[in-house]
Protein backbone atom coordinates (compact mmCIF):
# COMPACT_ATOMS: atom_id res chain seq x y z
CA UNK A 1 0.00 0.00 0.00
CA UNK A 2 1.82 3.32 -0.54
CA UNK A 3 2.21 5.47 1.94
CA UNK A 4 0.57 8.37 0.97
CA UNK A 5 -2.85 6.36 0.90
CA UNK A 6 -2.95 7.30 4.69
CA UNK A 7 -3.93 10.89 3.81
CA UNK A 8 -6.49 9.71 1.54
CA UNK A 9 -8.29 7.72 4.12
CA UNK A 10 -11.10 8.91 5.78
CA UNK A 11 -13.42 7.39 8.41
CA UNK A 12 -17.01 7.87 6.79
CA UNK A 13 -19.84 9.07 9.22
CA UNK A 14 -23.70 9.14 8.98
CA UNK A 15 -25.17 11.83 10.43
CA UNK A 16 -26.82 10.19 13.46
CA UNK A 17 -22.91 9.32 14.36
CA UNK A 18 -22.26 12.86 13.73
CA UNK A 19 -24.61 14.03 15.92
CA UNK A 20 -24.23 10.76 18.75
CA UNK A 21 -20.07 12.54 18.56
CA UNK A 22 -21.32 16.14 19.35
CA UNK A 23 -23.68 14.70 22.18
CA UNK A 24 -20.45 13.15 23.55
CA UNK A 25 -18.25 16.10 23.20
CA UNK A 26 -20.69 17.96 25.08
CA UNK A 27 -21.43 15.10 27.96
CA UNK A 28 -17.94 15.16 28.43
CA UNK A 29 -17.41 18.56 29.02
CA UNK A 30 -20.38 18.75 31.19
CA UNK A 31 -19.00 15.67 33.46
CA UNK A 32 -15.43 17.49 33.85
CA UNK A 33 -17.40 20.65 35.08
CA UNK A 34 -19.31 18.98 37.50
CA UNK A 35 -16.40 18.32 39.52
CA UNK A 36 -14.77 22.06 39.55
CA UNK A 37 -14.63 23.27 42.48
CA UNK A 38 -14.70 26.79 44.43
CA UNK A 39 -11.23 25.84 46.16
CA UNK A 40 -9.82 25.16 42.48
CA UNK A 41 -10.60 29.11 41.52
CA UNK A 42 -9.31 30.20 45.36
CA UNK A 43 -5.89 28.54 44.33
CA UNK A 44 -6.01 30.72 41.28
CA UNK A 45 -6.62 33.84 43.30
CA UNK A 46 -3.91 33.55 45.32
CA UNK A 47 -1.49 31.87 43.09
CA UNK A 48 -1.73 34.16 39.72
CA UNK A 49 1.83 33.86 38.40
CA UNK A 50 2.29 30.12 38.66
CA UNK A 51 -1.20 29.18 36.87
CA UNK A 52 -0.56 31.82 34.42
CA UNK A 53 2.89 30.34 33.82
CA UNK A 54 1.68 26.99 33.50
CA UNK A 55 -0.95 27.87 31.54
CA UNK A 56 1.11 29.86 28.87
CA UNK A 57 3.36 26.69 28.89
CA UNK A 58 0.36 24.73 27.72
CA UNK A 59 -1.80 27.21 25.41
CA UNK A 60 1.47 28.68 23.68
CA UNK A 61 4.91 26.95 24.50
CA UNK A 62 3.54 23.24 23.60
CA UNK A 63 2.09 24.56 20.00
CA UNK A 64 5.43 26.40 19.67
CA UNK A 65 7.14 22.61 20.02
CA UNK A 66 4.74 21.31 17.86
CA UNK A 67 5.50 23.74 14.95
CA UNK A 68 9.76 23.17 16.20
CA UNK A 69 9.21 19.59 15.44
CA UNK A 70 6.77 19.62 12.08
CA UNK A 71 9.10 21.80 10.84
CA UNK A 72 12.08 19.92 11.56
CA UNK A 73 10.23 16.46 10.42
CA UNK A 74 8.11 16.86 8.00
CA UNK A 75 5.37 14.27 8.63
CA UNK A 76 2.14 14.26 6.42
CA UNK A 77 -0.29 16.81 6.18
CA UNK A 78 -2.97 14.45 8.05
CA UNK A 79 0.06 13.86 10.83
CA UNK A 80 1.15 16.99 11.18
CA UNK A 81 -2.72 18.27 11.57
CA UNK A 82 -3.07 15.35 14.14
CA UNK A 83 -0.54 16.95 16.48
CA UNK A 84 -1.42 20.76 16.34
CA UNK A 85 -5.01 19.63 17.96
CA UNK A 86 -3.19 17.47 20.36
CA UNK A 87 -1.24 20.54 21.40
CA UNK A 88 -4.51 22.73 21.33
CA UNK A 89 -5.97 20.66 23.64
CA UNK A 90 -6.32 21.07 27.20
CA UNK A 91 -4.85 19.03 29.96
CA UNK A 92 -6.92 15.73 31.09
CA UNK A 93 -8.10 14.87 34.50
CA UNK A 94 -5.57 11.93 34.21
CA UNK A 95 -2.78 14.47 34.30
CA UNK A 96 -3.97 14.82 38.21
CA UNK A 97 -3.77 11.19 38.79
CA UNK A 98 0.06 11.08 37.21
CA UNK A 99 0.69 13.86 39.69
CA UNK A 100 -0.85 12.35 42.86
CA UNK A 101 0.95 8.93 41.96
CA UNK A 102 4.06 11.04 41.30
CA UNK A 103 3.95 13.02 44.53
CA UNK A 104 3.67 16.10 42.91
CA UNK A 105 1.52 19.42 43.71
CA UNK A 106 -2.03 17.90 42.93
CA UNK A 107 -3.81 21.75 43.63
CA UNK A 108 -1.55 22.80 41.58
CA UNK A 109 -2.11 20.18 38.84
CA UNK A 110 -6.08 20.33 39.53
CA UNK A 111 -6.00 24.27 39.12
CA UNK A 112 -4.24 24.26 35.64
CA UNK A 113 -6.83 21.23 34.42
CA UNK A 114 -9.19 23.67 35.44
CA UNK A 115 -7.73 26.89 33.53
CA UNK A 116 -6.98 25.20 30.37
CA UNK A 117 -10.66 23.19 30.02
CA UNK A 118 -12.32 27.07 30.64
CA UNK A 119 -9.77 28.38 28.17
CA UNK A 120 -10.24 25.24 25.52
CA UNK A 121 -13.92 25.93 26.30
CA UNK A 122 -14.02 29.32 24.37
CA UNK A 123 -11.17 29.56 22.88
CA UNK A 124 -9.99 25.57 21.35
CA UNK A 125 -11.44 26.15 17.39
CA UNK A 126 -9.85 29.50 16.98
CA UNK A 127 -6.61 27.90 18.34
CA UNK A 128 -6.86 25.14 16.15
CA UNK A 129 -6.90 27.26 13.52
CA UNK A 130 -4.49 29.56 14.30
CA UNK A 131 -1.69 27.45 14.77
CA UNK A 132 -2.68 25.06 11.80
CA UNK A 133 -2.39 28.18 9.51
CA UNK A 134 1.29 28.36 10.63
CA UNK A 135 2.42 25.30 8.80
CA UNK A 136 2.29 25.12 4.90
CA UNK A 137 0.94 21.69 4.76
CA UNK A 138 -1.58 22.17 7.25
CA UNK A 139 -2.49 25.49 6.40
CA UNK A 140 -2.79 24.14 2.65
CA UNK A 141 -5.02 20.65 4.44
CA UNK A 142 -7.65 22.54 5.95
CA UNK A 143 -8.53 24.01 2.66
CA UNK A 144 -8.41 21.06 1.17
CA UNK A 145 -11.59 19.61 3.28
CA UNK A 146 -13.27 22.86 2.75
CA UNK A 147 -13.47 23.43 6.47
CA UNK A 148 -16.24 26.17 7.01
CA UNK A 149 -14.07 27.94 9.56
CA UNK A 150 -17.77 29.97 10.83
CA UNK A 151 -19.23 26.87 11.50
CA UNK A 152 -16.42 24.92 13.06
CA UNK A 153 -16.03 28.07 15.88
CA UNK A 154 -19.48 28.11 16.49
CA UNK A 155 -20.60 24.96 16.31
CA UNK A 156 -17.43 23.90 18.15
CA UNK A 157 -17.55 26.62 21.01
CA UNK A 158 -21.24 26.09 21.70
CA UNK A 159 -20.57 22.74 22.40
CA UNK A 160 -17.89 22.62 24.80
CA UNK A 161 -18.67 26.31 26.52
CA UNK A 162 -22.93 25.75 27.22
CA UNK A 163 -22.25 22.33 28.90
CA UNK A 164 -19.27 23.48 30.99
CA UNK A 165 -20.96 26.42 31.84
CA UNK A 166 -24.28 24.22 32.81
CA UNK A 167 -21.68 22.24 34.93
CA UNK A 168 -20.17 25.07 36.42
CA UNK A 169 -23.65 26.60 37.99
CA UNK A 170 -24.49 23.09 39.05
CA UNK A 171 -21.43 22.43 40.66
CA UNK A 172 -21.58 25.78 42.71
CA UNK A 173 -25.29 25.84 43.50
CA UNK A 174 -25.68 22.07 44.46
CA UNK A 175 -22.18 20.98 45.12
CA UNK A 176 -23.28 17.44 46.91
CA UNK A 177 -25.41 16.90 43.86
CA UNK A 178 -22.98 17.54 41.21
CA UNK A 179 -20.80 15.68 42.78
CA UNK A 180 -22.83 12.54 42.90
CA UNK A 181 -23.56 12.74 39.16
CA UNK A 182 -19.91 13.58 38.70
CA UNK A 183 -19.37 9.80 40.11
CA UNK A 184 -21.66 8.99 37.57
CA UNK A 185 -21.42 10.81 34.51
CA UNK A 186 -17.44 10.58 34.20
CA UNK A 187 -17.24 7.10 33.89
CA UNK A 188 -19.69 7.20 31.39
CA UNK A 189 -18.03 9.75 29.48
CA UNK A 190 -14.56 8.11 29.73
CA UNK A 191 -16.19 4.91 28.59
CA UNK A 192 -17.46 6.87 25.13
CA UNK A 193 -14.38 7.43 24.48
CA UNK A 194 -12.34 4.46 25.28
CA UNK A 195 -15.46 3.04 23.05
CA UNK A 196 -14.95 5.35 20.02
CA UNK A 197 -11.15 5.09 20.47
CA UNK A 198 -11.62 1.16 20.43
CA UNK A 199 -14.28 0.79 17.39
CA UNK A 200 -12.16 3.51 15.30
CA UNK A 201 -8.81 1.57 15.99
CA UNK A 202 -10.80 -1.87 15.44
CA UNK A 203 -12.15 -0.35 11.93
CA UNK A 204 -8.97 1.18 10.96
CA UNK A 205 -7.05 -2.28 11.41
CA UNK A 206 -5.74 -2.07 7.97
CA UNK A 207 -4.66 1.38 8.22
CA UNK A 208 -3.05 0.60 11.71
CA UNK A 209 -1.23 -2.44 10.21
CA UNK A 210 0.21 -0.54 7.14
CA UNK A 211 0.64 2.58 8.67
CA UNK A 212 1.27 2.04 12.66
CA UNK A 213 5.30 2.69 12.11
CA UNK A 214 4.91 5.72 10.86
CA UNK A 215 2.10 7.56 12.92
CA UNK A 216 3.96 5.99 16.52
CA UNK A 217 7.22 7.62 16.05
CA UNK A 218 5.98 11.00 15.58
CA UNK A 219 3.42 10.12 18.60
CA UNK A 220 6.26 8.75 21.00
CA UNK A 221 8.47 11.82 19.82
CA UNK A 222 5.91 14.19 20.94
CA UNK A 223 4.88 13.47 24.02
CA UNK A 224 8.13 12.95 25.27
CA UNK A 225 8.83 16.52 23.64
CA UNK A 226 5.74 17.70 25.84
CA UNK A 227 6.90 15.80 28.68
CA UNK A 228 10.94 17.61 28.48
CA UNK A 229 8.68 20.82 28.04
CA UNK A 230 7.45 20.88 31.02
CA UNK A 231 10.11 19.73 33.10
CA UNK A 232 12.16 23.20 31.62
CA UNK A 233 9.20 25.30 32.07
CA UNK A 234 8.83 24.18 36.01
CA UNK A 235 12.23 24.33 36.21
CA UNK A 236 12.65 27.92 35.20
CA UNK A 237 9.57 29.12 36.20
CA UNK A 238 8.51 27.11 39.33
CA UNK A 239 10.32 26.45 42.97
CA UNK A 240 9.61 23.73 44.54
CA UNK A 241 9.76 19.90 43.24
CA UNK A 242 5.88 19.22 43.69
CA UNK A 243 4.80 22.15 41.67
CA UNK A 244 7.75 20.81 38.89
CA UNK A 245 6.32 17.39 38.38
CA UNK A 246 2.42 18.54 38.29
CA UNK A 247 3.79 20.82 35.30
CA UNK A 248 5.34 18.13 33.69
CA UNK A 249 2.51 16.02 33.86
CA UNK A 250 -0.10 18.75 32.82
CA UNK A 251 1.67 19.64 29.68
CA UNK A 252 2.86 16.09 28.94
CA UNK A 253 -1.09 14.39 29.46
CA UNK A 254 -3.14 15.93 27.20
CA UNK A 255 -7.13 15.64 26.44
CA UNK A 256 -6.60 13.47 22.63
CA UNK A 257 -10.00 12.32 23.57
CA UNK A 258 -11.53 15.65 23.01
CA UNK A 259 -9.60 15.94 19.91
CA UNK A 260 -10.41 13.20 18.83
CA UNK A 261 -14.16 13.89 18.48
CA UNK A 262 -13.17 17.07 16.93
CA UNK A 263 -11.43 15.41 14.26
CA UNK A 264 -14.18 13.18 13.20
CA UNK A 265 -16.77 15.43 13.77
CA UNK A 266 -15.55 18.50 12.39
CA UNK A 267 -12.32 17.81 10.27
CA UNK A 268 -14.28 15.17 8.13
CA UNK A 269 -12.85 11.83 9.67
CA UNK A 270 -9.17 12.34 8.04
CA UNK A 271 -7.78 9.01 9.05
CA UNK A 272 -3.81 10.15 9.45
CA UNK A 273 -4.92 12.89 11.85
CA UNK A 274 -7.82 10.25 13.82
CA UNK A 275 -5.33 7.65 13.96
CA UNK A 276 -2.62 10.62 15.90
CA UNK A 277 -5.07 11.43 18.02
CA UNK A 278 -5.97 7.76 19.07
CA UNK A 279 -2.55 6.75 19.44
CA UNK A 280 -2.04 9.58 21.62
CA UNK A 281 -4.77 8.33 23.84
CA UNK A 282 -3.49 5.09 24.38
CA UNK A 283 0.64 6.12 24.60
CA UNK A 284 0.60 8.66 26.84
CA UNK A 285 -0.43 6.41 29.49
CA UNK A 286 2.84 4.44 28.34
CA UNK A 287 4.52 7.89 28.62
CA UNK A 288 2.53 9.06 31.93
CA UNK A 289 3.70 5.84 33.85
CA UNK A 290 6.76 5.62 33.05
CA UNK A 291 7.84 9.40 34.26
CA UNK A 292 6.00 8.22 37.26
CA UNK A 293 8.51 5.50 37.63
CA UNK A 294 10.95 7.61 36.87
CA UNK A 295 10.00 9.80 39.65
CA UNK A 296 9.33 7.38 42.34
CA UNK A 297 12.60 5.93 41.59
CA UNK A 298 14.65 9.12 41.93
CA UNK A 299 12.51 9.49 45.26
CA UNK A 300 13.78 5.78 46.74
CA UNK A 301 17.43 6.62 45.43
CA UNK A 302 17.19 10.49 47.34
CA UNK A 303 14.91 9.81 49.89
CA UNK A 304 12.91 12.79 48.92
CA UNK A 305 9.77 13.64 51.05
CA UNK A 306 6.76 15.32 49.26
CA UNK A 307 5.90 18.95 50.94
CA UNK A 308 2.81 19.36 52.57
CA UNK A 309 0.15 21.39 50.33
CA UNK A 310 0.85 24.93 52.26
CA UNK A 311 4.30 24.30 52.02
CA UNK A 312 4.59 23.09 48.60
CA UNK A 313 2.09 25.88 47.26
CA UNK A 314 3.71 28.74 49.44
CA UNK A 315 5.21 31.46 47.00
CA UNK A 316 4.47 30.05 43.37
Amino acid sequence: MDASAINDAVITLEPGTQLALAISLAFTMFSVALGLKTDDFSFLRTHKRSVLYGLMAQIIGLPLITLALLTLFQPMAGIALGMIIVACCPGGNVSNLFTRLSRGDVAYSVSLTTCSSLFSAAFLPLAILFWTSLYAPTRDLVEAIHLDRLSFVLNTSFTLLVPLLIGIVLSHVRPTFAHKLQRVCLPIAVGVIVVIVAVGLATNMDLLKHFGDQILPYVALHNTAAFILGGLVGMLGLRTGAARRALVFEIGIQNSGLGLLIMLSQFGGLGSGAMVLATWGIWHFIGGFAVTGAFRLVDRLTSYSPPTLQEDTHGL
